[in-house]
């Protein structure tokens, strides 16, 4: 199996997506009515592709290629699999499979008409979690993010067997081997496949005519229209809609009032919405998402029965809902169910809604990941312009703005006193509290457990209530701890959002985004403001005016922690300044320690407000770029050699080489990753410095290119 983890090339802009990818059945000389219904009751997309490794004809493509690759011609990284399909499969003249560098699972049969040679990819479907997990994370957070999330989870497909995709292409390597040199009678499209399956162990959607017929009148078995009408509108909905839609529909048909929608958040499930009695009371369920019982459930295609504590008689019934036996959320209810057929049909609906389910909360994410994305750069250019004489102010404000609170305060913990110190209060027109009394009702909870605390109303939480005179204009606020890698340095608290608006966990989440950057101007703050000039020297190249070594290596081990514990991306470089020694030879050191200045000068210039740079050692300088991908790291290096190569020197022209690591699942200790920029910064040297050399390409070896 050929796995290619190289940098994606960009897509060419062509023609119309559909248009490109259709052309007239006389020139393909095969039944595609009959490629197309294989791709409908297989849900696997159907490519044909011709010599000039160029998609003809495509069916129910999967959105991912198709955003790649919108004119039929195939990107950079898309040729190295789908583009070497035809010549792999006439070369060894039997089938081939693969799984591309976006980790979809294919399969390559050849398609020869009597006028024409082609070959039919089938698949083009994530059969691994782990590889659709990937290719998320690259559309939410790394090179996929110039696409449209809408665009591009439009049609994911997922497959949870192998057998599946064997199945399906060895159908349709039947189909184009008895084609006929002239094309068939144009048919009509088959019906939309629906929800029941022939065979428990098939998990295949069926076309209609495979079903047999529910009773119309009886709302315990959705009847096929109905089904049919509810399955192809659901991806017309948003998310939060679509759950809506569904908990209506199986209340609906199967006459039950009390259902819950359960969400997978981390290690447990949150309740998020529901209908009844019960949408009124928060459940919590000792359970959590990977717990066997529940993907047992979701394999099964029966509930999980789970008995009320303390009552014995009261049962709560959950439906999984998932994607390759991963459970995302569950259906959950304590109504009597009639019959264990009308179990397993509710069972069967959540099993063949989840991808379309998956698909929009892909969207959502994505959207809501863009929405942070421009967010965290606009914060990251207004930290350019922070008041250097009033840096907390500045800090509050900007934050608070990024939130829409209009009140908000700053605590930073003081470990001297064992108190909060009152940094900055915005919008409040109280005289400010003692610090003495700053806290504790609070912060002190947020900063003990490094939580972030979303309230929604006040006054049914257990906290005491707020001084009056704080005249606070609404019952929703949020708490969020500053940390510095794993180490708590204060607490910020937003109050009155704007349009009396209650904050949400999105709220939550935009602060989270933005803390890595507002922690590292808090704490250069912080260290600014701490007394005593010789402290601050201590941290401080005094030839560059950057941080020294000392000072970025505790800082990186900060953030390796922080990336490790949360997920977020984070990239290291090491520069060095190209034949610097026979720069001091030529023009003595005076004039070495000047360029080093300017060196300095650029890099600061060049850099966003939360990076952090510092001179590692003689002409070495080390650059820390927290929440920053691979991608965003290399085109800040190019600028950084750019702005270096072409500014003016006083005696030559003096150029920069750049080695650049980043967190990943095999990368993301301190030490390996100033060990693996280092080692790119030697493979930029030894090409020929003055260039950018990331680790991640030195490490994708020369794989052999045959499709296995």
């Amino acid at each position: 199996m050929l796995v290619d983890m190289g940098a994606l090339g960009g897509p060419e802009t062509g023609t119309d997506a559909i248009g490109a990818h259709k052309m007239s059945e006389k020139a393909l000389s095969i039944d595609t009515d009959a490629l197309d219904q294989v791709a409908r009751e297989s849900s696997l997309a159907i490519a044909l592709v011709d010599e000039h490794s160029r998609e003809v004809w495509t069916a129910n493509n999967n959105s991912i290629c198709r955003n790649l690759n919108p004119g039929g011609e195939f990107s950079p990284a898309c040729a190295r699999f789908c583009g070497k399909a035809f010549d792999k499969v006439r070369e060894i003249g039997k089938p081939v499979g693969f799984v591309c560098h976006a980790g979809l699972d294919c399969r390559a049969v050849s398609a020869t008409a009597a006028d024409r040679a082609l070959v039919a990819i089938v698949g083009r479907t994530f059969v691994k979690p782990e590889n659709y997990r990937k290719a998320t994370e690259r559309a939410i957070i790394g090179d996929w993010r110039v696409f449209t999330p809408a665009d591009f989870f439009e049609n994911i497909l997922l497959t949870g067997s192998a057998a599946v995709l064997n199945d399906a292409a060895r159908r349709v390597r039947q189909l184009v081997a008895a084609r006929p040199a002239s094309a068939p009678e144009r048919k009509e499209p088959p019906e939309q496949r629906v929800l029941d399956l022939p065979d428990e162990k098939q998990r295949i959607p069926q076309p209609v005519s495979a079903l047999p017929k529910e009773e119309p009148q009886t709302p315990r078995s959705p009847d096929v229209s109905a089904w049919r009408s509810f399955f192809g509108s659901i991806l017309k909905n948003d998310y939060p809609r679509a759950i809506d839609s569904l908990l209506q529909f199986v209340s609906g048909h199967y006459g039950l009032t009390d259902l819950i929608w359960l969400e997978s958040r981390g290690d447990r499930f949150e309740h998020t919405a529901g209908l009844g009695e019960i949408n009124n009371h928060k459940a919590r369920l000792g359970l959590r998402p990977d717990d066997p019982r529940m993907i047992e459930a979701f394999r099964s295609e029966m509930p999980l029965e789970l008995v009320e504590r303390g009552t014995g008689d009261r049962v709560m019934r959950l439906f999984p809902i998932g994607v390759n036996a991963e459970v995302s959320a569950a259906i959950g209810t304590i109504d009597k169910i009639k019959s264990d057929e009308d179990k397993q049909h509710i069972a069967r609906i959540c099993h063949s809604i989840s991808p379309q389910l998956e698909i929009l909360r892909l969207r959502r994410e994505a959207a809501a990941e863009k929405t942070r994305a421009n967010a965290v750069s606009a914060f990251g250019e207004s930290l350019k312009q922070i008041d250097v004489d009033d840096p907390w102010h500045s800090l509050t404000q900007k934050t608070a703005e990024i939130l829409q609170a209009e009140r908000a305060s700053l605590l930073l913990f003081n470990d001297k006193t064992g108190r909060f110190d009152i940094k900055s209060l915005i919008g409040s027109t109280m005289k400010s509290p003692d610090d003495d009394t700053a806290g504790p009702r609070v912060a002190g909870i947020v900063f003990a457990k490094k939580e972030a605390v979303l309230v929604l109303d006040v006054e049914k939480t257990g906290l005491p209530p707020a001084p009056a005179e704080r005249n606070y204009r609404t019952a929703s606020f949020v708490s969020c701890p500053i940390m510095v890698g794993d180490r708590a340095i204060g607490v910020m608290s937003f109050t009155d959002r704007a349009g009396d608006r209650t904050f949400d966990k999105a709220s939550v989440d935009l602060f989270q985004a933005i803390a890595p950057q507002l922690a590292v101007a808090i704490d250069h703050a912080a260290l600014r403001e701490k007394a005593g000039e010789f402290e601050q020297l201590s941290v401080t190249d005094p030839l560059t005016g950057l941080l020294n070594r000392r000072y970025i290596e505790a800082r990186l081990l900060e953030e390796v922690r922080r990336s490790n514990r949360h997920g977020f991306p984070m990239s290291f470089m090491m520069l060095d300044v190209d034949s610097f020694k026979s720069y001091n030879d030529s023009f003595g050191h005076p004039a070495g320690d000047e360029a080093l200045k300017m060196v300095g000068n650029v890099i600061r210039q060049t850099l966003r407000g939360a990076d952090v740079a510092a001179r590692f050692g003689g002409e070495e300088f080390a650059i820390l770029l927290p929440q920053t991908t691979a991608t965003e790291a290399a085109a800040i290096a190019e600028r950084i050699r750019s702005n270096i190569q072409n500014a003016r020197f006083p005696h030559r022209r003096v150029t920069a080489s750049i080695g650049i690591a980043s967190c990943s699942a095999e990368l993301c200790a301190s030490s390996d990753l100033i060990d693996a920029a280092d080692r790119a910064l030697y493979d930029a040297k030894r090409r020929g410095r003055n260039r950018v050399r990331a680790f991640e390409d030195m490490a994708i070896l020369a794989l052999d290119e045959t499709l296995i």
